[in-house]
């Protein structure tokens, strides 16, 4: 009987769990474009390939610094979406009314590159409630932008020798044409709202270089607690890499993170020496 009891509970057990895994075909349909499940968050990007940005002569490709994203938490029944716009500063409006008319939160607004041309704003975006509902939603709000929203092309084959790079930051990037690409979570648990917020929720340090001429151009952003952002900007710049922002993007975060944006362009093994060196003030998975 107590066996029995036993197999019950876990039976239980299992359908609740199945019950609770992201359902990726619908988002996938709901979204018009493939995505990728980590865990049980369902995350697809938009990168503004219509957009031709420079820094200071610098070409930014989408992959580098110019890709909106979406996370889908499932936890339950319900779900938890969060994100980031990038933006025209003559989108912006449009964006924001459009989130205020269907009830979703907007949790900062603000710049992560400095003297680009054009202008580029970035919106940060959460809501909760029925997954499909919070993906056609924010759909609808891309479609305000001049944001590609179809599946995107095959990526090119990179041709770019990152094995510097990769050594000194101890481990593999994901390349995708001239643009290698690397996250770092954190080793707390990290809350929004009450609930624990997985890496692929934006919680994770992102770090892009992109290969242009022989020169690395990178950026990205630290996430960090308050005690690590001066030891990293001090590192950063002390390795000839701009700091060219620090914010927050969300309301309920616990314990509270600040987001550090960076920029930097030189010789690839410097620049990715600045990163580690600044990487080592964080209490970061290596």
């Amino acid at each position: 009987m107590k066996a029995r009891s036993a197999c019950c509970i876990l039976f239980v057990l299992f359908v609740s769990q199945v019950r609770a895994q992201v359902d990726s075909i619908a988002l996938e349909k709901a979204f018009g474009k493939k995505g990728v499940v980590q865990g049980n968050v369902f995350r697809v990007t938009f990168p503004r390939s219509d957009l031709k940005v420079t820094v200071d002569g610098f070409p930014v490709a989408p992959g580098l610094a110019l890709t909106s994203w979406v996370a889908i938490h499932k936890m339950g029944q319900n779900a938890m979406m969060m994100g980031d716009f990038v933006m025209l500063d003559t989108e912006e409006p449009a964006v924001v009314a459009k989130l205020v008319s269907l009830g979703l939160g907007i949790t900062a607004i603000h710049n992560h590159l400095v003297n680009e041309k054009p202008a580029i704003k970035f919106l940060h975006f959460s809501g909760s409630g029925d997954a499909i509902k919070l993906a056609e939603e924010i759909k609808s709000v891309f479609a305000l932008t001049g944001t590609p929203l179809g599946p995107a092309p095959a990526p090119a084959a990179g041709t770019v020798d990152w094995s510097a790079v990769e050594a000194i930051l101890g481990t593999k990037g994901k390349k995708t044409g001239a643009v290698i690409s690397y996250s770092f979570p954190r080793n707390e648990k990290l809350m929004e709202s009450g609930m624990e917020m997985p890496p692929a929720m934006g919680m994770a340090t992102g770090i892009n270089l992109e290969m242009e001429g022989g020169k690395a151009g990178t950026t990205g952003d630290f996430v960090l607690l308050a005690d690590e952002v001066n030891p990293v900007v001090k590192a950063l710049v002390e390795h000839g890499i701009n700091v060219t922002a620090i914010h927050n993007h969300m309301l309920y975060d616990e314990p509270r993170l600040f987001m550090l944006h960076f920029w930097g362009v030189g010789d690839p093994g410097k620049i990715a020496m600045g990163l580690k060196t600044a990487l080592e003030h964080t209490n970061s998975k290596k």
